[in-house]
């Protein structure tokens, strides 16, 4: 039986929510692999972090053309040479033999990556508005989130069978297979496409038109505020949860997993919360969650230093609440631009991974701890003996610590954290002395 693309069937929702999956497919799947291409590519962590960041950045920069060049010559042709590029980075990363070939092979994987992504928003614009729109959205993001909680196993699998580049040899055959049932199935969807020729001038003269529109301005910030938590974590787990709290590879796939069904779950609830309250009171619940989660997480990291539960648990809470924003928030941008539906979905996915890709970066030197700390009594005016007390041990409660291959003292994030808070104490100028002899020294 033959799979036809028909609007409001199951097919066209499967076909539309799996074309998302490309990308976190790329991002994660090899998540768990990253600590042995580190050893197996002789470069650091940094760099090998950097695959990810570059990736990001490079997915952000590709999101700007791919909208407003289907709003002019069809959303089809600019799918199926997304695709291509896909397919092609994704082989060139398979063969990189340096860290800097991959890098290159990310950035064209990326960009590739891109088109698919931008342009299933904006079939869903073309056929769909308001809470039909959200509701759609939320059940391709539910379809979409699979994929995060599936690849990281998958992944690790592969690794332990034959080596790290086969994660990304699977993502070519993914690419070439799935691009080539989407060329076959998949009809043009834009009824009109706009005259004028597309240049920069043009695109950000688009750009511009949807910014002249408040409540897009908003909606793109909510989708841009909840990626970077996002990211953040992406960037920096895989190091955080096998490093520091020593999961395995399979570990670290159950944790990232776990979160990816939280994703689910939340999107498919917010299906159900789009079609009877509408997009307003999704968003609301969602963000609600994001605020929650983030706060766990932060306490949790605080009050349980030695328990990677008290990070992968506010994790789903955040995960959760990404699953009811970003459908209705998407929806609710793209509905007052039934004729830029490229142009918008571009702008947000761009403002919302330009933000995420700074910020795995920013977050990507956390694995670097302090070795020790040398903590002497705070200063007589920060109060009581008790409350100076308080402070001393909240300064140097020992963290999960562990001995890496050079010998070097490697610290939980909670040391990491208070290393964070008390760094204005030691680089303020108009500190005292007596105020820096208290603070901690970081040898």
């Amino acid at each position: 039986m033959s799979i036809r693309f028909e609007p409001g069937s199951l097919a066209a929702t499967l076909i539309l929510g799996t074309m998302t999956a490309m990308v976190p497919l790329a991002t994660d799947i090899y998540l768990p692999s990253m600590p042995e291409m580190q050893r197996a590519l002789g470069t650091t962590t940094a760099n090998t972090q950097l695959t990810l960041s570059i990736f990001l950045a490079a997915y952000a920069f590709g999101q700007i053309f791919y909208g407003p060049i289907s709003d002019r010559i069809g959303r089809r042709p600019a799918i199926m040479f997304g695709f291509a590029l896909f397919a092609v980075g994704s082989v060139l990363c398979t063969l990189a033999p340096t860290i800097e070939v991959l890098l290159a092979a990310r950035v064209l994987q990326a960009l590739g990556g891109a088109g698919p992504v931008i342009l299933a928003r904006a079939i869903v614009r073309d056929l769909y508005s308001g809470a039909q729109a959200g509701r759609e959205l939320s059940r391709m993001a539910a379809i979409m989130g699979f994929t995060p909680a599936v690849a990281p196993v998958f992944g690790a699998a592969l690794q332990q069978a034959f080596g790290w580049r086969s994660n990304f040899a699977a993502v070519a055959i993914v690419a070439v297979a799935f691009g080539s049932f989407v060329a076959s199935v998949l009809p043009e969807t834009l009824r009109e496409r706009r005259p004028e020729l597309v240049s920069p001038a043009a695109i950000f003269r688009s750009f511009g038109v949807l910014l002249a529109n408040a409540p897009f301005r908003v909606y793109a910030a909510i989708n841009a505020l909840a990626f970077s938590g996002l990211f953040a974590f992406i960037s920096v787990g895989s190091f955080i949860l096998q490093g520091i709290y020593g999961l395995s590879e399979f570990g670290f796939a159950i944790a990232f997993g776990a979160g990816c069904v939280a994703f689910v779950a939340g999107s498919f609830v917010s299906s159900r919360v789009v079609h009877r309250y509408g997009l307003a009171r999704s968003i609301a619940i969602g963000a609600t969650l994001l605020a929650v989660g983030g706060l766990s997480q932060l306490v949790g990291v605080w009050s349980a230093p030695a328990q990677p539960l008290a990070l992968i648990v506010p994790m789903m809470v955040y995960m959760c609440g990404i699953g009811f924003t970003l459908p209705a928030s998407t929806a609710s941008a793209l509905t007052p631009f039934p004729d830029r539906a490229g142009a918008a979905s571009s702008f947000i996915g761009f403002r919302a991974d330009a933000g995420g890709a700074p910020s795995s970066a920013r977050f990507s030197d956390m694995r670097s701890a302090p070795r020790r700390c040398r903590c002497r009594s705070p200063p007589a005016r920060w109060g009581s003996a008790r409350w100076r007390s308080s402070l001393r041990r909240a300064a140097c409660a020992p963290a999960p610590c562990r001995i890496d291959r050079r010998g070097a003292r490697r610290c939980g994030p909670a040391r990491l954290l208070r290393r964070c808070l008390r760094r204005p104490l030691i680089n303020s100028a108009r500190s005292s002395s007596r105020d820096r002899r208290w603070s901690p020294s970081l040898t």
